[in-house]
């Protein structure tokens, strides 16, 4: 029991830092929006393997977000 709550904790922890890396890359424009996306891809691919969230979601987040900040350096 205790082990599942420090697991939980450490889950809700990381989902919460993913999700905000996830915001910060949609509001950023720019260089801003590069360096965003790249914190962003370090995070989905650690919550896809450790299984915060499942690995087809990581890989789709990864590909809309590639596609929103292509779209932005394309609007430039």
């Amino acid at each position: 029991m205790r082990q599942a709550r420090a697991r939980a904790a450490t889950n809700r922890t990381q989902r919460s830092q993913l999700r905000t890396a996830l915001r910060k890359v949609r509001s950023a424009t720019g260089s801003e929006a590069q360096a965003a996306y790249a914190e962003a891809i370090k995070l989905l691919d650690r919550a896809g393997k450790k299984n915060i969230i499942h690995k087809n979601a990581a890989a789709r987040h990864k590909s809309r977000l590639a596609k929103l900040v292509s779209g932005q350096a394309g609007k430039k």
